[in-house]
């Protein structure tokens, strides 16, 4: 078998194994509305080099990587497996998935034959080829055993063996280890590196989806950055660091910080765009006010000022559980970020230290100039006849552009971010958002007529008998 050099270094000099040449997918949503998820987005694989597609969920990274096996149509552009087309499944490619995705009444052998057996290997070769992987990955033993006997570490040692013994160009990972508990995820890590640097390794590059940035500086030779709505090309970052990588190491250190900037940093076109923004350009990040006020409360108590990887680190949070509460803070005008650093603002500071009626203010003024979805649904209210309308008339508005899943979770955001700044309230019983001011009348008119037949309020003598 022909080694493989995969020293970094040269990586432009060697062959280009897949070609990703200006992809753009996009689906049908409701109302016959397409839902762009990639957007001209170009890249390259090459033997011996393991590439890692890094970015937060919404990013279109999965999209891709199965645009990438044939398994999904790009809508524009093309993928080029050897310089040729895809018209279909990628031949020379193999996938593990996150899920695992073992048939749970075969053993571990049979699933391990299942890519040669479609193939149509012969029977002997088949057996052959499948303990020797099994053996590769250190399931030796267990061929005969079932999934439901497995641990999750062990069931994704499957899922890679199955991957490999059909000795593909280039193996595909969808979030290998995102399953699996730290301990287990840290150690086929390190098997897969040192089965990458071994002579009789089966395939010639790999490409991995991830959202775990110091994962892509471990694993990758090149990360490429996406960023979301739709999927884009933010940055292609090179790992020139020897393997063994030591994540303590000051230059492993420094390119996780940079990752965490470009993945936290606005595009330079959004910086200058002039066209006005909406709720379906600029969604809402996932997080609530609680989130938001536990964010500001840490940043605050770190001196106004973090680094944003070792807060994630600190907290035990990965880069999707973080970045949407940094997105939220930076919209509102709290944080400012700089690279992988997050500074208090005078806003984020005075919205930390006001008392709730004032915090209540300085959050609705905020929402209003910066959350497009929160104004939106603020200027339609004062737009109806009575301060009324129905999440229908906003469910249609933001499926033109997103999933009904996506849609469904923008409200739900809005709806938290505008009642805690009294902007509107929704009543979730009948779907209707009431106008900030409405609710609070109507909720003084109640009070003021809550009386039973004697006249009395409630709660009052005249109530008890």
């Amino acid at each position: 078998m022909t080694t493989i050099h995969r020293a970094p270094g040269a990586l432009a000099s060697r062959t280009t194994i897949i070609e990703v040449d200006h992809l753009s997918k996009a689906f049908s949503g409701a109302h016959g509305a397409d839902i762009s998820v990639l957007d001209d987005v170009s890249l390259e694989l090459r033997e011996g080099e393991i590439v890692a597609l890094l970015g937060r969920s919404g990013s279109g990274k999965s999209t891709l990587l199965r645009s990438i096996a044939g398994l999904i149509a790009p809508t524009a552009g093309e993928v080029r497996y050897r310089g040729r087309p895809l018209e279909g499944a990628n031949p020379g490619v193999a996938m593990v998935f996150q899920s695992f995705a073992l048939l749970p009444w075969l053993t571990v052998q049979a699933n391990v034959e299942l890519g040669l057996r479609a193939a149509g290997v012969s029977p002997a070769e088949r057996r052959e080829r499948a303990l020797a992987a099994i053996d590769m990955i250190g399931l030796d033993g267990f061929e005969n055993a079932y999934p439901k006997e497995l641990s999750g570490g062990m069931r994704q040692r499957v899922g890679f063996a199955r991957a490999l013994v059909l000795r593909p160009d280039a193996l595909l990972m969808d979030e290998p280890f995102s399953a699996l508990d730290v301990l287990t995820a840290e150690n086929l890590r390190s098997e897969l590196m040192t089965l990458w640097g071994s002579e009789d390794f089966p395939t010639k590059a790999i490409c991995i989806v991830t959202h775990n940035i110091e994962e892509a500086v471990q694993l990758a030779d090149r990360v490429v950055v996406l960023g979301a709505n739709p999927g884009h090309i933010k940055a292609e970052i090179p790992i020139r660091i020897p393997r063994p990588r030591d994540r303590r190491s000051p230059t492993f250190e420094a390119l996780v910080d940079r990752l965490y900037a470009a993945l936290t940093g606005r595009d330079q076109a959004a910086r200058e765009a002039t066209v006005p923004t909406g709720p379906l350009t600029h969604p809402l990040p996932a997080a609530s006010v609680g989130g938001l006020a536990g964010l500001v409360e840490i940043v605050y108590a770190h001196n106004g000022q973090t680094d944003l990887p070792d807060l994630a680190d600190e907290l035990s949070f990965e880069v999707d559980d973080l970045l949407p509460l940094v997105d939220a803070a930076a919209m509102l005008g709290f944080l400012d970020l700089e690279g992988a650093q997050a500074f208090l603002t005078d806003a984020g500071r005075d919205w930390y230290t006001a008392d709730i009626l004032r915090s209540k203010e300085l959050f609705a003024s905020r929402a209003l100039a910066s959350a497009p979805l929160v104004r939106t649904i603020v200027k339609a209210l004062e737009n109806s006849d009575d301060g009324t309308l129905k999440d229908g008339f906003f469910h249609d508005i933001l499926r033109r552009g997103y999933s009904a899943e996506e849609t469904a979770r923008q409200l739900d955001i809005a709806i938290d971010w505008g009642r805690y700044g009294e902007l509107f309230d929704y009543d979730s019983d009948d779907g209707t958002f009431v106008l900030g001011e409405v609710a609070a009348e109507a909720g003084a008119y109640l009070a003021q007529h809550a009386e039973d037949s004697d006249g009395h309020p409630d709660g009052e003598p005249g109530d008890r008998p």
